[in-house]
């Protein structure tokens, strides 16, 4: 975790209206935009999930991922709307977001696996966090997306 950033895990009913704003902003630059694909990023989820949010001191949002309660989705505890601002790119600020969201996982939920739905081009850096293909690939959005599993170690 790079401790010059400003990192920061926020309920639902304490983001102030601007931090959400940027992180929706953030999430829908990449994930419609960027990457192309017309799709509800809204989906009615976020007011019962826990929001992380990684920015510069003082500064602009780098990074956002969203943590949803077990049995929101899934039966487990799940990770989320992974996104990095195009300029922070390239600095391993996505494996310390996922790590801090497993770490975060561990804490609120103990003893429970953590579910993802990745993108399947992403399945190597997943699987470097222990993560494990649960699904065959399928399509959501236009992407293709695999669901994966870090099993509890018991």
């Amino acid at each position: 975790m790079r401790l010059d950033l400003d990192w920061r895990w926020h309920a639902w009913r304490d983001l102030d209206i601007d931090t959400l704003y940027e992180c929706l902003r953030l999430r829908v630059d990449i994930f419609v935009v960027e990457q192309k694909c017309p799709y509800p990023e809204l989906d009615g989820l976020d007011s019962r999930c826990e929001h992380l949010t990684v920015r510069e001191p003082g500064g602009a949002l780098l990074g956002y991922l969203r943590l949803l309660p077990p049995g929101l989705k899934v039966d487990e505890p799940a990770l989320g709307r992974l996104v990095v601002a195009a300029s922070a790119r390239g600095q391993g600020l996505a494996r310390a977001m996922v790590s801090e969201g497993i770490r975060a996982c561990h804490a609120r939920y103990p003893q429970q696996d953590i579910y993802l739905s990745g993108q399947q081009h992403l399945e190597d850096f997943y699987a470097s966090l222990g993560f494990k293909v649960s699904s065959q690939p399928y399509l959501e959005d236009g992407i293709w997306h695999v669901d994966m599993l870090k099993v509890w170690e018991r």
